[in-house]
């Protein structure tokens, strides 16, 4: 898993208990798996389908800097499936895990298409990767 992103806790990020808002990281967490899934598919039409048991296992305050892991682990015809981990990036202590996230590559009327990927290609993404998306 490659640890590319990474985020400041500010304070609009705060729930009322002055933690990280769970809402936020979801937020932070689809947006990477949407840019990790454009860069590994080679195509920015691509859309979630889901999002499997979301676990928040530790909390994040006002200045904590974190890190987004993800990591492409199936393909199907037209999907890839990714896990996500963020963490606390001095302590490494795990925040949130995601086991499953589905992206699926669609045309421009939103249907499922093929990418024509077989393997996952869970390697170091490169700056000319991600410019090679539609």
């Amino acid at each position: 898993m490659n640890f590319r992103t990474r985020k400041m806790v500010a304070a609009r990020d705060l729930n009322s208990n002055g933690t990280l808002f769970g809402g936020r990281c979801l937020e932070w967490i689809d947006e990477e798996a949407f840019i990790f899934t454009s860069c590994q598919l080679g195509s920015e039409k691509v859309v979630t389908r889901s999002m499997s048991e979301i676990n928040f296992l530790a909390t994040a305050r006002q200045g904590d800097i974190i890190e987004i892991g993800m990591g492409a682990t199936d393909y199907g015809t037209s999907s890839i499936t990714l896990s996500c981990v963020v963490r606390n990036m001095r302590t490494k202590e795990v925040i949130t895990a995601v086991n499953k996230i589905v992206f699926v590559r669609v045309d421009s009327g939103g249907k499922p298409i093929p990418h024509g990927k077989i393997h996952p290609i869970d390697r170091e993404l490169t700056h000319q990767d991600c410019l090679g998306a539609e």
